[in-house]
């Protein structure tokens, strides 16, 4: 995203005279009261510089990689000129600058108010990408729970879909598919432990779901591998046949397919793809390309 240079020339500021005018006699008064020396108005007005010149500084801040004082610009322009074209700009600008500092929470929200306020804007998208940045980010291990995954899933798909000629969808479209490979990694993940305890109708629902809904992950080629040995083990041998079948059309040079085949060989079985299985219906559905 480009970063605008503010143009003054466009700017209209009210200024503070006649309030100040009307503020500092009773100010005087006050302290004339109170028996205290001069009061000093800066602590009780704020000070208010152009929108432009805040914006700038914030830009500045930005680029030399000063985060916190470059937010602290942008949420003064929110503040001190509100619902101008400035705000509007500083609004998602500040929503980056928590995301490039780590505060991915105050990040989202700040996008998500941006989106509230202006879901027309042409920055629209650009908020909505910094939303799904900031739960990217916040992607775990495997062994943990996926929930950030899912919701980079949900907020880079909403990118595409809705901004499908932005310049952000060629990476949204590059995180979606790794949240995806970290969805069925957990899967799998999941679907070992059951095997390693021979749970195998709970084994076999997970690395089902990873063939039926993450065919296009690194995973698939494991997932079709881990149901021969499942399905093999439960006395299935149709849908374990039918499984290295389906692995050995897709992935025919695949060390997982190798084991599988040796597995159905140790029974005196081989690969044979039973049509009806749920697994060959799969199967048509993805290749190995």
């Amino acid at each position: 995203m480009s970063l605008i240079r503010a143009d003054r020339s466009k700017l209209r500021v009210k200024p503070l005279v006649v309030a100040l005018s009307l503020i500092a006699p009773a100010l005087a008064l006050s302290g004339c009261m109170s028996g205290e020396a001069d009061v000093d108005l800066a602590t009780y007005v704020e000070q208010t510089e152009p929108a432009d010149v805040l914006y700038n500084q914030g830009l500045a801040n930005l680029n030399a990689g000063r985060l916190k004082e470059a937010s602290r610009k942008f949420e003064a322009v929110d503040r001190q000129h509100p619902y101008s074209e400035f705000a509007r700009k500083s609004m998602v600008m500040g929503a980056f600058a928590s995301y490039r500092q780590g505060a991915y929470e105050e990040a989202i929200n700040s996008a998500k108010r941006y989106l509230a306020l202006y879901p027309s804007t042409d920055d629209a998208a650009y908020a909505q990408y910094i939303i799904g940045l900031s739960y990217f980010r916040q992607i775990r291990d495997v062994t943990q729970d996926q929930k950030e995954a899912r919701r980079t899933i949900e907020a880079m798909t909403e990118v595409v879909q809705r901004w499908p000629a932005s310049e952000y969808v060629d990476d949204a479209n590059a995180k979606i598919r790794f949240a995806r490979d970290q969805l069925a990694g957990k899967e799998m993940q999941i679907g070992r432990y059951y095997l390693e305890r021979r749970e195998f109708i709970a084994s076999a629902k997970r690395f089902r779901n990873v063939v039926e809904n993450y065919s296009n992950t690194r995973h698939i080629e494991e997932a079709l591998a881990r149901l021969v040995e499942t399905y093999y083990a439960m006395g299935l041998t149709s849908e374990a046949q039918t499984a290295a079948a389906v692995l050995g059309q897709n992935y025919p040079d695949s060390q997982w397919y190798k084991d599988s085949y040796k597995l159905l060989q140790s029974g005196g079985l081989e690969p044979r793809e039973n049509a009806g299985s749920w697994i060959s219906k799969a199967g048509k559905m993805f290749s190995g390309a």
